[in-house]
């Protein structure tokens, strides 16, 4: 049995009261800098101080390599250092600067098991001086993931857990509730053809499959640029679901 952290139970009865009072603080976001996304998330962009969950799609659900450089362009778009934690030293770093994550921001940490992970991940959040904090994790289950959304809610830092698995049989976990504000899908896409023979920008499927305050949504974007954004095609703009991602 986890016992809940003293400063957790009191957060979580000061929040309590504030929307009973009608009185929640506005929350800082980070925008994806695109209209069509952030028009789809409360505030217009993601919320700062809160836990977010990322994994990969098709593909990419066992390697994360997609949902990583999601990640990683969130972060890259954050000030200060980036702590990245994994039990996997398999990161390769020049993809993560070419989404504008580079290696002089980076901290790495390399847990020995996953409740390591877990507790790493935590104290990063509860430290208060990264831009962001990036875990790897096979489970989230929502105990943790409350306590991990409220330490990054005092410190107003940014947790995104990508979910990682070691075997197809555990994404089944991903459908589980957790505490996380949103929880995302990213799948690779064919690249943007182009009017002479080349391989144009990568192209991902990004499914908001959960949101608080705020309703699901699919986009077709253009992977995460030098600066860490993302951006949604014009000629995909407001286009049918079926012919978007038939």
């Amino acid at each position: 049995m986890v016992v809940p952290h003293p400063n957790d139970v009191f957060e979580q009865l000061r929040n309590s009261i504030r929307d009973l009072e009608g009185t929640r603080r506005v929350r800082d976001v980070l925008p994806f800098g695109d209209p069509v996304i952030d028009s789809k998330l409360p505030g217009g962009g993601l919320v700062l101080g809160a836990l977010h969950e990322v994994a990969g799609g098709g593909s990419d659900s066992l390697h994360a390599a997609t949902a990583g450089l999601f990640a990683a362009g969130i972060a890259a778009r954050t000030k200060g250092k980036v702590l990245w934690c994994s039990r996997r030293s398999d990161i390769f770093y020049p993809a993560l600067a070419q989404v504008g994550l580079t290696p002089d921001r980076m901290i790495f940490v390399e847990p020995d098991n996953d409740n390591d992970v877990l507790s790493v991940f935590e104290e990063a959040l509860r430290h208060g001086g990264l831009g962001a904090v990036i875990c790897e994790m096979v489970r989230l289950p929502m105990t943790e993931s409350r306590r991990l959304h409220l330490a990054a809610e005092r410190t107003k830092t940014i947790g995104i857990a990508v979910r990682r698995w070691r075997r197809l049989a555990e994404a089944v976990d991903f459908g589980q509730p957790t505490a996380a504000t949103t929880r995302w899908r990213v799948s690779p896409l064919p690249s943007d053809p182009l009017p002479v023979p080349g391989i144009g920008r990568t192209r991902w499927q990004l499914e908001l499959i959960r949101v608080k305050a705020g309703e699901c949504a699919d986009f077709e974007v253009e992977a995460c640029d030098g600066k860490g954004y993302v951006r949604v095609p014009s000629n995909t703009v407001d286009r049918p679901f079926s012919k978007a991602f038939g």
